[in-house]
C-alpha cells in the first residue's frame, strides 16, 4: 500500500530548467541532469524531505536553484507515492505544466528558501561592492593624474 498524495509536493529545479519550462509550457527534468524521458517520472518530495534531497543531490551544484511548490490536483500527469529506501516519495509520471506550480522560491547554497529581504540584501551588497571598486579606481586615477601634473 502506498501513502496518499500530499496536498502539495515539492521539486528542486535549476533556475535554467524552470525558465526553459516557462518558455516551452512543460517542465520535464526528473532530477538534475536527467530527463523525464530517461527516468520515466519526475522526482518530487514532501516539504519535510526537501532539505535531505538538497543535501544528497544538489548541495555541490554551482547553479541557481529554485524550489517548486506543486499542487497535484492541477497536474494533468499522474502522481504516485512510492517507496524509496525506508521512506516514500511522490513521483510525477509525466510533464509538469507551469499552471500546477503555485510558488517558485529561490534556494540559497544551504538549500533554504530565500526571502525577498535576503535577496535584496545580497543585491545591495553586490552593488556596494561594485561602487567601492569604482571609487578605488577613480581615486587611483586622480592620484596618478595629480602626480603627473
Amino acid at each position: 500500500m502506498t501513502d496518499a498524495v500530499p496536498e502539495r509536493i515539492f521539486h528542486i529545479a535549476t533556475a535554467a530548467d524552470w525558465r526553459r519550462a516557462l518558455g516551452t509550457g512543460t517542465y520535464t527534468t526528473s532530477t538534475v541532469g536527467v530527463t523525464l524521458e530517461e527516468e520515466g517520472f519526475i522526482h518530487a518530495s514532501r516539504r519535510e524531505q526537501v532539505q535531505g534531497v538538497f543535501d544528497r543531490y544538489y548541495a555541490g551544484l554551482d547553479e541557481e536553484l529554485v524550489l517548486l511548490t506543486i499542487d497535484p490536483a492541477r497536474l494533468a500527469s499522474e502522481v504516485r507515492v512510492e517507496p524509496v529506501g525506508d521512506d516514500t516519495y511522490p513521483h510525477v509520471y509525466g510533464p509538469i505544466h507551469p499552471r500546477a506550480v503555485l510558488e517558485v522560491a529561490p534556494l540559497d547554497r544551504r538549500g533554504r528558501t530565500e526571502t525577498l529581504q535576503s535577496l535584496w540584501i545580497k543585491g545591495m551588497a553586490k552593488r556596494m561592492g561594485v561602487a567601492l571598486v569604482v571609487m578605488a579606481v577613480v581615486t587611483l586615477v586622480v592620484l596618478v593624474v595629480e602626480r603627473q601634473a
